[in-house]
C-alpha cells in the first residue's frame, strides 16, 4: 500500500512540474495581474466571462457520441495530397493587401506598416509537435527568414493553433511590438519577449499604433493552454484602421450579438477575415457554423470576406473542406462578395478583383 502510495505522490510531483517547466504551456497569470482583472466587467471568480452566458459543459450524450466520432474517423477530413502553398506571393509593393497563410495566420500590409496576425506557423496545434495533427500543407506556409521587418505581432487569443512557442521564438527579435488580450502577455514573458515590447488590452480598448487605429473587440469563446490556466486569460477579436481601409478580425467566436455591436461602433468594414471551420454543432457556442459565419459578416457591416480558420489543420470531424463549401453557398444564397485566396496569395483590400477560385477542388 505505501508502494502505491509513493506511486501516486511521484506521479503527482512530476506533473506539477511538468506543468511548471515545460516551456511551450506558457506562463500561469500573475497574483498581481489578478487582482487587476478583479476591477473588469468581464472577470469575475478568477476567470474571464463572455458577454452571453456560454457553457462549455457537455451532457453524457454528447460525450459519447464525440469518442464514437473520433473511434470511427473521417478520411475526408484531410486533403489527400499536401495543399498547395502559393509561391509567387508576397511580392514587394505598396499595396494594402493582406497574405492569409492557412487557418487563422496571416499578414497585413497596411498604410506601410506590416502586422502578423496570430502567427501559427507550427508544425502542429499542440504543445507536442511531433505528436498531433499535422499541417495540411506540409512544409510550413512561410519561411520566417524570408518575411521584412513587423511592425506589430497581433494576438486573438492564448489557443495553440493561434498562438505557438516556436513560431514566437523564431519571430520575436524582429518584431516591434506585441499587442495582445489581457493576460496573453505572460506567455510571451516568458518566451523572451520583453515586457515593453507588449501592450495587453481588454475589449472595447482603443489603440493607436504607428498611424493605425486598433480596438479589442469581444469574442465568444475561451482561453487556456494547461490543465489548469482554463479563461485565466482573455481572448477577443480585432478591428484594424489605416488612413482609408477598416478591416475586422473575428478571431475565434461562436454567434452572438457581439457582431452587431461591434459593426454599429466600427463598420462598415472594407475586409473581414471571419472564422469559419472546426465547427460542430455540439460545441457551436464557440465556434461558428458557416452560415452563421456569413451572418456575422452581415452584422459587423463588411463588405467582402475572407473565410479563415480552416485549410491548416483538423481540429474538429467535418471534411476538410466542408467549412469552405458551405460558407460560400450560404455567400452566394446571401449576395455577400467572398475572396477565396490561395494560402500566401495575397489579396489587395478595396481592388475590384480578388481571388475567387475554387482551389481546394
Amino acid at each position: 500500500m505505501l508502494k502505491i502510495v509513493k506511486i501516486i505522490v511521484s506521479s503527482f510531483i512530476l506533473l506539477f512540474l511538468f506543468l511548471k517547466l515545460y516551456p511551450p504551456l506558457g506562463k500561469r497569470t500573475t497574483k498581481a495581474k489578478v487582482r487587476m482583472f478583479n476591477e473588469k466587467d468581464n472577470f469575475a471568480n478568477g476567470k474571464f466571462q463572455n458577454q452571453v452566458p456560454t457553457s462549455q459543459a457537455m451532457s453524457l450524450k454528447h460525450m459519447g457520441s464525440i469518442l464514437r466520432d473520433y473511434i470511427r474517423g473521417n478520411p475526408k477530413k484531410r486533403p489527400n495530397t499536401p495543399i498547395t502553398i502559393n509561391t509567387k506571393g508576397m511580392a514587394a509593393d505598396d499595396s494594402n493587401k493582406i497574405t492569409w497563410f492557412g487557418h487563422s495566420a496571416f499578414m497585413l500590409e497596411l498604410d506601410g506598416k506590416t502586422i502578423l496576425v496570430d502567427p501559427m506557423f507550427g508544425k502542429a496545434p499542440t504543445p507536442f509537435p511531433w505528436f498531433g495533427n499535422k499541417r495540411f500543407s506540409g512544409e510550413l506556409p512561410v519561411d520566417l527568414d524570408s518575411l521584412p521587418p513587423i511592425d506589430a505581432v497581433i494576438l486573438s487569443h492564448d489557443h495553440y493553433d493561434h498562438l505557438d512557442y516556436h513560431s514566437i521564438k523564431n519571430l520575436k527579435d524582429k518584431v516591434g511590438q506585441f499587442i495582445v488580450p489581457l493576460g496573453v502577455g505572460g506567455h510571451l514573458e516568458r518566451w523572451g519577449v520583453n515586457e515593453e515590447l507588449i501592450s495587453e488590452h481588454n475589449w472595447w480598448d482603443e489603440v493607436s499604433f504607428k498611424g493605425l487605429h486598433l480596438v479589442c473587440t469581444p469574442a465568444r469563446h475561451f482561453s487556456g493552454r494547461s490543465l489548469t490556466d482554463g479563461n485565466t486569460t482573455l481572448w477577443c477579436s480585432w478591428v484594424i484602421s489605416g488612413e482609408r481601409q477598416n478591416i475586422f478580425f473575428s478571431g475565434d467566436s461562436g454567434y452572438g450579438t457581439h457582431f452587431k455591436e461591434i459593426g454599429e461602433k466600427y463598420g462598415p468594414f472594407d475586409l473581414t477575415l471571419m472564422e469559419c471551420g472546426q465547427y460542430d454543432e455540439r460545441w457551436s457556442t464557440i465556434h461558428m457554423m458557416p452560415e452563421e459565419t456569413v451572418q456575422a459578416h452581415i452584422d459587423v457591416q463588411g463588405k467582402r470576406m475572407i473565410p479563415i480558420h480552416w485549410a491548416g489543420f483538423t481540429l474538429s470531424f467535418h471534411d476538410w473542406t466542408d467549412p469552405i463549401v458551405r460558407v460560400t453557398k450560404a455567400a452566394n444564397e446571401l449576395d455577400v462578395q467572398i475572396c477565396t485566396p490561395q494560402l500566401g496569395e495575397p489579396v489587395q483590400i478595396g481592388a475590384k478583383e480578388f481571388p475567387q477560385t475554387e482551389w481546394w477542388k
